[in-house]
């Protein structure tokens, strides 16, 4: 079984979008490692604010099979991928880390930059797998977040039912 790390994030009817995101996880995969909820500003776009978590699950899909099912439960959420690239999202799901594998295929990128560029993708990651280590610069989580310029971008946690 290999162990991966999921982002996800909504900021249209966000709670009932995660809610359903982590359901279809759940059912898929099993128990899952769920960081705490944050909310944060928009990134590269003016909209509404984002909620935004890392899950964590053991399985043994490969890369491509799991980013195809992301794809489908972020369709089944109404996800609406014409748009731009920045802008309003009822689901995103991406997969951050596949174990130590580093691939740079077309359409798969890992371990998924966004890692270390976006406190709302470092923060979580590093509470749930604060131990473990990104496979290319081989510091943890944990360490990159205590590096991270953290007044760059406002995260705070919201109540949230798992």
């Amino acid at each position: 079984m290999t162990r991966v790390y999921v982002s996800m994030g909504s900021n249209v009817d966000r709670e009932r979008h995660i809610r359903a995101g982590l359901d279809a996880l759940r059912a898929a995969f099993g128990p899952l490692t769920v960081s705490t909820v944050y909310e944060s500003e928009a990134v590269g776009f003016e909209g509404e604010n984002f909620y935004n978590l890392v899950v964590g699950f053991d399985t043994g899909r490969a890369p491509r099979e799991l980013d195809r099912l992301m794809h489908a439960i972020e369709a089944d959420n109404g996800r609406d991928r014409s748009g731009p690239k920045f802008g309003p999202r009822t689901l995103d799901l991406d997969l951050l880390t596949y174990d130590d594998l580093v691939t740079r295929e077309e359409g798969l990128e890992l371990p998924r930059g966004e890692i270390t560029r976006y406190a709302f993708v470092l923060l979580p990651l590093a509470e749930i797998a604060g131990d473990e280590r990104h496979p290319v610069s081989g510091e943890t989580y944990r360490a990159l977040w205590d590096a991270f310029d953290q007044d760059a971008q406002r995260l705070w946690p919201v109540p949230f039912e798992r």
